[in-house]
């Protein structure tokens, strides 16, 4: 297996640090905020980018023959719970993702150096990994358009929860989608190159 190990590195070893790293900052972050107070602190602000206009260029500094555009940007002076939670809700499931993704990746990293990579377990775990980013891309990104929507539709007056309202906040992850898809191909690879390794050793 020690030829595997070596195929793998340096991806096994920097999953591996990254992972712990990622969860250290996660875990201090925690603590940080329920010793400050939780949610109490917490500013709520949301970025409508679907309205536009010009703006006075006085107070920016732009280049000759530049324009200046305002975007407005809506802050809750005193944010309810609800309004905290939809905050919470536009950005926390890309989180979730990115760690759940990178567990699944280390404990594939892992096996494979340990169990070899042309095995059928390598194949599952690599197909795993692929449907968890194509799918939890997906869900993650509705959700996020979704609170965002709904609290830009809370702070503004002229904004109202609607499927175009939820458009303007969708952003199609095309590199997880993209990811997502490779991986399922390699984990067909895999398994074929597993069956082959089965059949060769079974002639030998």
């Amino acid at each position: 297996m020690s030829e595997d190990r070596k195929l793998l590195e340096p991806t096994a070893t920097i999953v591996s640090i990254a992972l712990r790293l990622l969860l250290a900052l996660t875990a201090v972050g925690l603590v940080f905020r329920i010793v400050r107070g939780g949610w109490t602190d917490t500013i709520v602000c949301i970025t409508d980018n679907s309205t536009t206009g010009s703006t006075d260029a006085g107070a920016f500094f732009p280049e000759k023959g530049a324009l200046v555009d305002a975007i407005p940007r809506y802050c809750a002076e005193a944010p309810s719970t609800y309004l905290r939670l939809l905050d919470e809700l536009s950005a926390l499931p890309s989180t979730l993702l990115l760690l759940s993704g990178l567990f699944l990746l280390h404990r594939l990293l892992r096996d494979a150096a340990r169990e070899g990579v042309h095995t059928a377990r390598t194949a599952s775990r690599l197909r795993v990994l692929g449907w968890w980013l194509l799918a939890g891309s997906l869900v993650a990104e509705f959700v996020e358009a979704n609170a965002g929507a709904a609290l830009l539709a809370e702070l503004s007056t002229t904004a109202d929860l609607t499927a175009g309202a939820w458009l303007t906040m969708w952003s199609a992850p095309y590199l997880a989608l993209l990811t997502g898809l490779g991986l399922l191909t390699f984990a067909r690879i895999t398994r074929a190159g597993a069956d082959m390794h089965e059949d060769l050793a079974g002639v030998v």
